[in-house]
């Protein structure tokens, strides 16, 4: 099965380098631009986070496709960072034993990163399982959950932070149903900006 990880477009929050998890906010205009600058893969069957801007980015994209809302799919919640930027955490002894511990330490009043990627990862194979008839799948998600799906299944190994994507951006591969893993990634980063599909 063909599976593409698209991350949302860019929206107010993502401008301002802000821990956006739980905050509902849409797209910006810059965001919607640049999402309509770009070619994507066929999506096959389509699937969301539960989030408006993954919705909006799939209505975006697809205009003509209905997605299937897969609420474990919704970003990380941030807790007591939700909403902050780097500047503003700066001098706050949480947030300064978080960046100490590699990103390893729970958000205060949030989840742990394993929590996050637990979740991610199970609510991933229920849709793949769900959907297994198709030939396509294509998750229109955050980029903590492509992030999380890609350390966890796709081959060769990389770390959680080597599968970083920019807003719009993401990966196509194919999924394993025997091994279960993910397997010739291609990153669309660079060619989607070019418009041509991979």
């Amino acid at each position: 099965m063909k599976i593409n990880l698209i991350r949302h477009g860019m929206t107010a929050g993502n401008l301002e380098k802000r821990y956006i998890g739980r905050t509902d906010e849409p797209l910006c205009p810059e965001g919607i631009a640049a999402l309509n600058g770009r070619s994507y893969p066929a999506s096959g069957t389509l699937i969301c986070s539960p989030m408006k801007r993954c919705i909006q980015t799939a209505q975006v994209i697809f205009p003509d496709k209905t997605p299937l809302i897969y609420p474990e799919l919704r970003e990380c919640n941030f807790g007591d960072f939700e909403g902050k930027n780097y500047h503003e955490l700066t001098g706050n002894p949480d947030y300064q034993r978080w960046i100490d511990s590699g990103g390893a330490l729970p958000f205060p009043c949030g989840e742990s990163p394993q929590e996050f990627r637990t979740r991610c990862c199970a609510e991933f194979l229920r849709a793949v399982n769900e959907n297994k008839s198709a030939d396509a799948l294509t998750f229109v998600v955050h980029g903590g959950t492509i992030m999380s799906i890609m350390e966890r299944f796709a081959q060769p190994e990389r770390g959680y932070f080597d599968w970083q994507c920019a807003n719009g951006c993401g990966f196509s591969t194919e999924f394993d149903f025997k091994k279960i893993t993910l397997i010739s990634e291609t990153s669309y980063e660079k060619s989607i900006d070019k418009s041509t599909k991979n």
